[in-house]
């Protein structure tokens, strides 16, 4: 198996919005803001080699959405899914799997695209590929309750069911491949699927909006964002005690610095250890 690094570029968010209830003077420490209070977020996915098969971590927030919808998040950066992809000596048609840890538009919008750009017609980005998310998260996304409407955006998701590529995986099985695992998580948006890899002798979790950041590791910092903060703060607790248990190493999709960590126990409970990039191991 290999695992490669797609970046896909750099966002912007409210730094209040990301850290919930922590004041500023506390998150602006790991995630300084600007002077209008945005912090720069990644959009980093993952790339997973193995036999026949590519398959691809999330794919960004896409094109698609007009200069309206854009100019709230300030995109920024050199790099795009396509140039990250060509980088790693791939193609589009090459994808064969594109796994989607959830269909927030900043996971999911890079998986559909315009076809010569016409806001009417709709092609999927990966043409061998297939989309796979859960029946239960499909349905949750779908059918959006208010708060979480904006984030599901119809044109990044309903062309999937159109074009006869999408999948659901069984939840109870928890396995895309031998040695690509995966376990649900609810305080964020329900059934967001969180994968655990075996790469190395390590495993490596690609933590997708459960973990954003090495800046989230202490618990009470959970974003404004999640529709459960309670269960998010129960998941995370569990998840990081096990991750310091166990040396996980932890894929960070948002971070703008840091690609990967640890994670260890201290006498304030689990705080970071190391901070690497993926080729390092």
């Amino acid at each position: 198996m290999k695992l490669h690094v797609i970046n896909t570029g750099f966002f912007k968010l409210d730094g209040g919005a990301m850290f919930g209830v922590v004041p500023k003077t506390l998150w602006s420490r790991t995630n300084p803001s600007d002077e209008n209070n945005l912090c720069t977020w990644a959009m980093r996915c993952l790339l997973v080699e193995e036999g026949n098969r590519l398959v691809l971590v999330d794919n960004g927030i896409g094109d698609k959405q007009d200069a309206k919808f854009f100019s709230h998040y300030y995109l920024h950066g050199n790099d795009s899914l396509e140039s990250s992809l060509k980088a790693k000596g791939f193609g589009h048609e090459d994808i064969t799997d594109n796994f989607l840890t959830h269909l927030h538009f900043d996971h999911c919008g890079g998986g559909v695209k315009y076809v010569e750009n016409n806001p009417n017609r709709f092609g999927m980005t990966f043409p061998q590929a297939k989309y796979w998310t859960n029946e239960a998260h499909w349905k949750w996304a779908t059918v959006p309750n208010l708060r979480e409407k904006a984030s599901f955006l119809k044109e990044n998701i309903l062309p999937m069911k159109e074009s006869g590529q999408l999948e659901f995986l069984e939840l109870n099985k928890g396995q895309l491949f031998p040695g690509f695992d995966f376990f649900t998580a609810d305080g964020h948006t329900d059934k967001q699927m969180i994968p655990k890899i075996q790469y190395k002798g390590r495993t490596v979790v690609f933590a997708a909006d459960l973990l954003p950041s090495v800046g989230h590791i202490p618990l009470p910092y959970v974003m404004g964002y999640d529709t459960r903060p309670l269960i998010t703060l129960e998941e995370k607790g569990k998840f990081l005690e096990e991750a310091a248990l166990n040396n996980y190493v932890i894929f960070l999709e948002h971070d703008p610095i840091n690609e990967c960590c640890t994670v260890k126990m201290t006498e304030k409970g689990v705080r970071l250890d190391q901070t690497f990039s993926l080729h390092e191991l």
